[in-house]
């Protein structure tokens, strides 16, 4: 039976996060080694960004994995991202995405279908934390989920930039 995200004590929500930035950093490693097999300059600095923000999620991981441990030992926590009623997005390409990505070495656009997917799961992520804020009674644990939002909004206000820049270039936005 799903559950409310407000019904998650402060272990199930700890153990969330970890799933969710170990994850994201597979995913996003993913997208860095596809983006580097194009070879093309523009592929490179996609690659580059996936690259580094796979590293950061690795590293969120391995914060809140510390906290776990620190809070709660190796205590069992069985709740998982499906266990919850509430979307996470999840960074994902179809293999539809993925035949136009790795069709087109004209246009930009298409390549930028990956930023787009992942702008909307960091987004989600970021909203993930900051509703955990106020549903924590723990300062440390609250301290680490507002670090965390900032550092998805960060990645979401990068990626929004590389996409526009990309529109620009594909002359499909307004300057």
């Amino acid at each position: 039976m799903k559950r409310e995200f407000a019904s998650l004590s402060a272990q199930e929500a700890l153990h969330v996060a970890i799933f969710i930035e170990e994850r994201n950093a597979e995913i996003y490693t993913q997208f860095s080694e596809l983006f580097a097999e194009f070879k093309d300059p523009e592929s490179l600095g996609i690659a580059q960004l996936f690259w580094e923000m796979a590293n950061e999620e690795r590293h969120h991981g391995t914060m809140l994995q510390e906290r776990y441990f620190e809070r709660y030992g190796t205590q069992h926590c069985i709740v998982t991202e499906d266990s919850i009623r509430d979307l996470i997005e999840v960074p994902r390409l179809d293999n539809g995405e993925l035949f136009a990505i790795v069709r087109s070495n004209t246009t930009p656009s298409p390549r930028y279908k990956a930023l787009e997917v992942a702008l909307t799961a960091e987004e989600a992520a970021q909203r993930f934390y900051s509703r955990l804020i106020p549903q924590t009674n723990d300062e440390a644990l609250r301290k680490i989920y507002h670090e965390l939002a900032d550092f998805e909004d960060g990645h979401s206000r990068v990626l929004r930039q590389k996409i526009a820049k990309a529109k620009r270039e594909a002359g499909t936005e307004e300057a």
